[in-house]
């Protein structure tokens, strides 16, 4: 049994990891953190936790935790992974990693000299769909992959309204905006299906400087881009085209992801309109064919709903076997470093107004 204390508990989590947890046997959450006692001990009781603290260093210093969840703002990550290293613990974070590629290169280098499996919540990875469509392109079945587009809807962010529980993300320094996260995790969605970009061209143009706070009457400064497009080459040598649409929401359409073969195209959407590419299940075609997941895809148990918990569970799955066999998850601390040097190269293109190249090492 794997005992994990899960820091934010009284956020994201309560919605996605809890659950994810408490469906798998290997694990059992035996403490939380939050920002407060009184916080931390309302999430403790409701998701029957043992032990629940308002300190993060004193969760992972705790004995029966031996996994570290890192589910706080980007900009808290890094001081909550140190923590957990520093105990010697495992460690699955939140996306992004960190703030920037230097600080997921820190925290990277930091956890491999510890010893420790860790790994990052791209949950993409584990998407069934996106398992089943990256398969589907290894068999041939629409011959040579020769281009791909994604247009995908990041609202709320990117919008002219804000939700005020996001209006910290307006600055850069947060790591919480259309790039960081949308892109980021769409970005990693559609790599499981089609391998690495190896150069992107990009823009990302900031349509408001100011923003309206939902609700209010107040607008507040806005620093962090609206839209993000770009073009790229993939290792496989096919184009790739993306382009991620802020907006106020909801979010109606989703996504359209397009592979185009030499001998077909697959197309997906989302099987519930409006849900990211990461999150929930897809319909997928190819021609006029619609193509079921198969079952064998969906290894979480059936009482997980689909959409975060079912594919952060199986995330968690694969953290298990590492932890058993002695080896790294995937994707792990280097994966998550390799998709924020995708995104630098996105944001140094979109200054030089011209093309990057990527390392082509696989994540």
């Amino acid at each position: 049994m794997i005992r994990v204390g899960v820091v934010g508990a009284s956020g994201w989590a309560d919605g996605s990891h809890l659950p994810a947890l408490a469906a798998l046997e290997e694990f059992d959450v035996t403490a939380v953190a939050t920002t407060n006692q009184a916080s931390a001990d309302r999430a403790a009781a409701a998701h029957g936790v043992r032990h629940a603290f308002a300190d993060a260093s004193e969760l992972a210093a705790h004995p029966e935790v031996d996994l570290v969840v890192v589910s706080v703002k980007a900009s808290g990550h890094a001081a909550v992974t140190r923590a957990a290293l520093d105990a010697g613990k495992h460690v699955v974070s939140e996306w992004p990693l960190g703030v920037d590629a230097d600080e997921a290169s820190e925290l990277t280098e930091a956890a491999t000299a510890a010893g420790v499996v860790h790994a990052v919540v791209l949950q993409g990875h584990h998407s069934p769909s996106a398992r089943f469509a990256a398969d589907l392109l290894a068999e041939g079945r629409i011959g040579t992959l020769e281009s791909v587009t994604l247009v995908a809807e990041g609202a709320p962010l990117g919008g002219s309204r804000i939700p005020p529980d996001l209006v910290f993300g307006l600055d850069p320094a947060e790591a919480t905006n259309i790039l960081t996260i949308m892109a980021g995790h769409f970005l990693a969605a559609l790599e499981r299906v089609t391998g690495p970009l190896t150069e992107v061209s990009a823009r990302l143009p900031r349509t408001h400087d100011r923003v309206l706070v939902a609700g209010t009457e107040r607008t507040v400064p806005n620093a962090t881009p609206s839209h993000v497009l770009l073009h790229g080459l993939l290792a496989s040598g096919a184009t790739a085209s993306v382009a991620v649409h802020g907006g106020n929401g909801p979010a109606r359409d989703g996504f359209l992801l397009k592979l185009v073969g030499s001998d077909g195209t697959l197309t997906a959407v989302p099987a519930q309109r409006g849900t990211f590419i990461h999150w929930g299940d897809w319909d997928i075609r190819i021609g006029n064919d619609i193509l079921a997941v198969p079952d064998a895809y969906r290894t979480v148990p059936a009482g997980v709903r689909s959409g975060p918990p079912a594919n952060i569970a199986a995330l968690y799955q694969e953290v298990a076997r590492a932890i058993a066999e002695g080896r790294q998850p995937h994707p792990s601390f280097e994966t998550g470093l390799r998709h924020h040097r995708l995104l630098a190269a996105i944001e140094r293109s979109a200054a030089m107004e011209a093309p990057v190249e990527l390392a082509t090492r696989p994540a």
